[in-house]
C-alpha cells in the first residue's frame, strides 16, 4: 500500500461495471475507482457490498481500491458481499423452482443470513403464498404476499427490509426489479417473460447498491442455475435445516442424516405431519447431490 491507513477514505463498493467500481463513503459521495492488481494474485475481486479503504483520484482522474475490509457475508451468486437478510423473490410466473430457493437458503443459513420470501405476482395466484408457508414453517423464514402491480402488501415488506443490508435475488423473471420500483419509488428497467421457454429475461446485469427511504437494498441479476457447493461435507447439510433440529439425539442412529434411514425421527415427523414432505424431499435430493460432489472432489 502507498499510503498509510489514515490517509486513505473508507467506503462501500455500490456498483462494479467492467473494470470500474463506485464507492460510497459515510457522507454520500461517490467516487470511481479501480483495483489494483494484487487482489488478482490474492485470489479476490470486490464485491457490490464490500466495505473498503481507497485513494481517491485527483481531478477527473480514478482512484484506486487499497484494501478490502473482511467480509461478513459473502454471495457467489449473486456476488455480494455482507448481506444481512437475503430477499428470495418467487412469483407464480415463471414457475417457482424450489429446489434453487433451498440452495440459496441453505447457503444463507451456513452463514447466519436473516432469510425472507417475498411472494411477487400474488393476483395472479392467491394460493402460492399460504403454500409456500406451509412449506418453509418452523424455519424462521417469513413470507410475505406483495403485488408490485397491484401496489399491495409493500408497507409491510419494507418495515421489515429497513436497518439491514438487503439483496434482493432469485429466478429470472420473477419481477424483481419491478417490486424495487414499487418499494422505493424508483425507475429500474423491467423485463418480461419468454414465451418461448417461460424464463424471465435477465433486465439487471450487475449488481447495484440502492439506498432510499431508509432501506439499503442490492439489486441483482436473476438467475436458473446454481452450482452444487464443493466444499462441503454432506454431513453438515441438516444442520443448515432449522427445522430439523427438534429432532437431533432422537433418531435410531447417533449418525442419522434424516436420508430414511430406519428409526429416522425426520422422516417420522414427515408421517405425522409435523415436517413438511416437500421441504424434506428437496433436503434428500440436495444430500445426494453433495454426496456425489463430496465424492468426486479429488478427480
Amino acid at each position: 500500500m502507498n499510503e498509510n491507513k489514515e490517509e486513505l477514505s473508507r467506503g462501500i463498493l455500490i456498483r462494479g461495471i467492467g473494470s470500474f467500481y463506485t464507492a460510497r463513503d459515510p457522507e454520500g459521495n461517490e467516487y470511481t475507482l479501480r483495483c489494483k492488481k494484487k487482489f488478482r494474485h490474492q485470489g479476490m475481486s470486490p464485491m457490490t457490498g464490500d466495505e473498503v479503504l481507497f485513494s481517491k483520484g485527483e481531478g477527473d482522474a480514478h482512484g484506486w481500491i487499497e484494501e478490502i475490509l473482511p467480509r461478513k457475508t459473502v454471495c457467489l451468486r449473486p456476488p455480494v458481499a455482507n448481506v444481512e437478510m437475503l430477499i428470495l423473490v418467487i412469483s407464480p410466473v415463471p414457475e417457482p423452482d424450489m429446489l434453487l430457493a433451498d440452495r440459496q437458503i441453505s447457503r444463507a443459513f451456513a452463514q447466519e443470513m436473516e432469510v425472507m420470501i417475498a411472494v411477487n405476482k400474488s393476483d395472479l395466484d392467491h394460493q402460492l403464498a399460504s403454500g409456500i408457508r406451509q412449506q418453509y414453517r418452523d424455519t424462521g423464514i417469513s413470507v410475505y404476499e406483495v403485488s408490485a402491480r397491484e401496489k399491495t402488501g409493500l408497507e409491510e415488506l419494507k418495515k421489515a427490509m429497513r436497518g439491514k443490508l438487503c439483496c434482493l435475488t432469485g429466478q429470472s423473471g420473477a419481477g424483481k426489479s419491478t417490486l424495487l420500483n414499487a418499494l422505493l419509488n424508483l425507475e429500474l428497467e423491467t423485463g418480461d417473460i419468454s414465451r418461448k421457454i417461460s424464463r424471465g429475461k435477465n433486465t439487471t446485469r450487475q449488481s447495484e447498491m440502492i439506498e432510499k427511504d431508509g432501506i439499503r437494498v442490492m439489486d441483482t441479476a436473476g438467475f436458473n442455475l446454481l452450482e452444487p457447493e464443493r466444499q462441503l461435507e454432506p454431513e453438515k447439510l441438516k444442520e443448515r435445516y432449522p427445522e430439523f433440529r427438534a429432532y437431533e439425539g432422537k433418531c435410531r442412529f447417533r449418525e442419522c442424516l434424516h436420508d430414511r434411514e430406519p428409526g429416522c425421527a425426520v422422516t417420522e415427523a414427515v408421517k405425522q405431519g409435523k415436517l413438511n414432505a416437500q421441504r424434506v424431499e428437496r433436503y434428500r435430493q440436495l444430500l445426494e447431490e453433495t454426496r456425489e460432489v463430496w465424492r468426486a472432489r479429488y478427480d
